[in-house]
């Protein structure tokens, strides 16, 4: 389903965007995780090149989000927080949705 249709591009026009874009993109299936959450996560997404003190590890280009946190741990931090913050916004919008649609 990647390539059928059209895709919606978002310019990411702040380092603010850039950042939870980055916790999006990583952490997008978590939602979706059964029992074994971690693995899953590791293989569905660049998550582990940017939680892993690994550098050889990685394919991605994980410095401009990196850089901006003392650790890979506080990024990680920063990423599950950014996650929680997403998951209440899509609640609130599909309850106003709801609300709208009564």
């Amino acid at each position: 389903s990647l390539f059928e249709g059209k895709f919606k591009a978002v310019h990411v026009n702040s380092n603010e965007y850039l950042l939870h874009l980055s916790a999006y993109v990583n952490l997008n299936n978590r939602a979706h995780h059964t029992e074994d959450k971690e693995n899953q996560i590791r293989s569905r997404s660049s998550w582990a090149e940017f939680t892993s003190n690994n550098p050889l590890t990685r394919l991605c280009k994980t410095e401009i989000v990196l850089e901006q946190f003392d650790t890979n741990e506080d990024y990680k931090v920063f990423a599950e927080n950014a996650l929680k913050s997403i998951i209440q916004r899509k609640k609130t919008l599909a309850e106003i949705d709801n609300y709208l649609l009564e």
